[in-house]
């Protein structure tokens, strides 16, 4: 595929992500009307739920609306393919998550995911959640393990489908962990996690956003929380790494990008106002009710963050040898 050659090129420094200060009168001018803000997907999900909270206050900060525009289809790649081939002024941002760093290695995608895209800033991480059914004779990561060694293949994890986020972070786990685990695809993240409380299926690798409700009614036990801290949502749930997987981290990421080109004076002003967005009170417990938790970064760093990903899903995904359906 071109992109991987580009993606080679692209280690250097991500697309747009270098910041200089030339042009200070086109930043303080910016915006002078609406900016729309892509979703790849439908409404009611977490990447647009996310999109509305920052759009709504990005627009306050800016003195303009932030029109929230979903064009979902095959898996964001609409949405996508329709940012990177936008004006490139500023005038047209993009809601990214994880998909953009799986999408590419499961799609022919019509744009080069190292270098169609201004990364501008990350703005939430939704963690792995790892629960059982609560009849499953495991109270903890450790005796997880331990039960699938005694019965390689015969505990198996749903999913929201193959490829998807859940299904390779399932991948991911049974990888680190040294296990094997049958895995179960299902269409969406709500009949996966409906099918473990029923006792059906016995694991699933969920967001907390998905799995805190039925956590907190008893309808499922968290066992490990995917990330590199513990959740302040379920802050008695430790991490996989500390229970027992050392090196295992997986979760949804939400943040925005423009397309490649964007002026770096506008890309760095939108950086600093979605960090003060971040800083309010309000703000953060909106994305809390979510169970999304806040994350930070410049502009560099976050294009460090999303060529990281593409590299770690991208070896999941070969040595798992998954096949988009």
């Amino acid at each position: 595929m071109p992109w991987k050659h580009s993606l080679l090129i692209a280690l250097a420094g991500f697309a747009g992500a270098a910041l200089t200060f030339s042009a200070p009168s086109r930043a303080n001018d910016y915006p002078s009307k609406p900016i729309r803000l892509i979703v790849p997907f439908p409404p009611g999900g977490i990447n647009d739920v996310v999109g509305r909270i920052v759009a709504t206050h990005l627009g306050e900060r800016l003195g303009r609306q932030v029109i929230v525009d979903n064009r979902s289809g095959a898996g964001g790649l609409i949405g996508y393919e329709l940012a990177a081939n936008a004006p490139k002024d500023g005038y047209t941002l993009l809601i990214t998550s994880i998909a953009s760093a799986v999408n590419p290695w499961l799609h022919k995608v019509p744009y080069d995911p190292a270098t169609s895209f201004a990364p501008v800033a990350i703005l939430v991480s939704a963690p792995i959640t790892v629960v059982v059914n609560p009849d499953l004779p495991a109270k903890s990561i450790g005796e997880l393990v331990a039960l699938a060694k005694q019965k390689p293949g015969d505990l198996s994890y749903a999913s929201s489908g193959v490829g998807t986020s859940l299904h390779l972070a399932g991948e991911l786990f049974r990888m680190t962990a040294g296990i094997e685990l049958l895995h179960v695809a299902f269409r969406g993240a709500g009949p996966a996690l409906i099918d473990v409380a029923g006792g059906h299926s016995k694991i699933l690798f969920g967001t907390t956003t998905t799995t805190l409700p039925m956590i907190r009614s008893g309808k499922v036990r968290a066992l490990g929380i995917g990330d590199a801290k513990r959740s302040p949502a379920l802050p008695g749930v430790p991490t996989v790494a500390e229970a027992g997987v050392p090196g295992y981290e997986a979760g949804n990421w939400i943040g925005i990008v423009a397309p490649a080109g964007t002026p770096p004076e506008i890309v760095a002003k939108l950086n600093r106002e979605i960090s003060a967005l971040q800083d309010q009170p309000d703000v953060q417990k909106q994305f809390a009710n979510e169970g999304a938790d806040i994350v930070k970064m410049t502009p560099d760093a976050f294009g460090d963050f999303m060529r990281n990903e593409l590299a770690k899903w991208g070896r999941v995904i070969k040595t798992a040898n998954i096949k988009a359906e």
